[in-house]
């Protein structure tokens, strides 16, 4: 059923597992969510009971089959992502780093042993999982990461630091990326191990309602089980990144939907000069360019997700869809708190946090200017990187 904003009825384009899926997890933000969200985002929290609560929902790894996941296609997985960001960037960051980030990478590269341990507990939210490939000093530029892991005897011992991780104090595994001698390679470190720690980075004005820490590695040794056997090098990292993109694509879908729907609702109802702002032309030309440009943004969601699930999907595609999505989100948010004016300011409306969000979400998982140059590779066989 279309929403009063969906006026080219996109949503109809959805399959009855689809429209069941955005139903279940819409109800669940609307009754868990958005009544909380607000205190949340200004007290810098994301309780972990609600974390449990989209395990028990099925949503962790849910586009992942075996080990306890619910095995949906592409298309439902961005539905989900849609519905949890049209709440806040941040809870559907800690599902997207679980599922894309931490679990994927054990799906795809892991061990039997591995993947028998860890995936059906993090995808019933009994385990929690971060991804540590950024570091202070090396976010674009992976490859240069200071991390590093050598062999002792049949240990591997570790050290480095990894900051901005999504999740990461209440984690009990750890996806760590770390340059080896044979290359880039993933290693597993469970919560509470010798030498590793977590720190929550407070302060932020962005993505408040999300768990962001520093990882400290100090010659943390793991057993020679603990390596991700089934890949060596960069790919396996940006090949992570490349699912939570997909995500990210559809998420931000959802916050500008609730950005356009509040600045509808507000316009309507509020006053000036003697009659509704929604009346007045300028209002309504925002309104109308809002709409058009979440419209672009949804069919290109649901474009790359058909691509996705014919199995044709390229990194290159999720770049552009990554880049126009999040840009096109952030706008859409500014433009809706200037018609709500002061209120726009206020967490009495969630505009503000919305575009407060998405200042990360442009710039995380690949800045614009990293998929900018990925695009500009692909156009010209040539590459600007270094």
């Amino acid at each position: 059923m279309a929403t009063e904003t969906d006026l080219l009825q996109i949503d109809d384009q959805l399959g009855d597992e689809e429209r069941l899926i955005r139903d279940t997890v819409r109800a669940f933000v609307t009754d868990h969510v958005l009544p909380e969200i607000a205190d949340w985002f200004e007290a810098g929290i994301l309780p972990r009971p609600v974390l449990t609560e989209l395990g028990k929902l099925g949503l962790f790894g849910m586009h992942l089959t075996g080990y306890g996941c619910a095995g949906t296609g592409p298309i439902a997985y961005g539905v989900a992502c849609r519905e949890l960001e049209a709440a806040d960037s941040g809870v559907r960051s800690a599902a997207s780093v679980q599922g894309s980030l931490a679990m994927f990478p054990i799906w795809k590269y892991g061990s039997e042993e591995q993947k028998e341990e860890w995936l059906p507990r993090m995808a019933a939210g009994d385990a929690i999982g971060c991804f540590g490939l950024t570091e202070p000093d090396y976010g674009s530029d992976p490859s240069s990461m200071r991390t590093h892991a050598v062999r002792d005897g049949s240990d591997w011992v570790l050290s480095g630091t990894k900051m901005w991780i999504t999740n990461g104090s209440v984690a009990d595994i750890a996806v760590v990326w770390a340059s080896t001698d044979d290359g880039i390679r993933g290693f597993l470190v469970p919560r509470g191990t010798r030498g590793f720690s977590a720190r929550d980075i407070h302060k932020k004005m962005s993505l408040r309602a999300s768990i962001t820490s520093e990882l400290v590695l100090d010659s943390v040794r793991l057993p020679s089980s603990a390596v991700l056997p089934g890949v060596t090098g960069l790919r396996g990292p940006l090949s992570c990144l490349t699912e939570a993109r997909f995500g990210i694509v559809w998420g931000v879908t959802g916050a500008a939907r609730t950005c356009l729907e509040t600045a509808v609702s507000y316009a309507t109802t509020r006053t000036q000069f003697g009659k509704a702002i929604a009346e007045f032309q300028l209002t309504q030309s925002k309104l109308a360019w809002m709409a058009v440009s979440l419209y672009q943004a949804q069919l290109l969601a649901l474009h790359l997700g058909r691509l996705k699930s014919a199995g044709t999907l390229t990194p290159v595609q999720v770049s552009a869809g990554k880049m126009a999505n999040a840009r096109t989100a952030i706008d859409i948010a500014r433009t809706s708190r200037t018609i709500l004016a002061a209120n726009g300011i206020t967490l009495e409306y969630p505009v503000i946090r919305h575009a407060n969000n998405l200042e990360a979400v442009i710039t995380y998982e690949g800045t614009e200017e990293i998929h900018a140059l990925a695009l500009g590779q692909a156009l010209t066989g040539m590459s600007a990187y270094r």
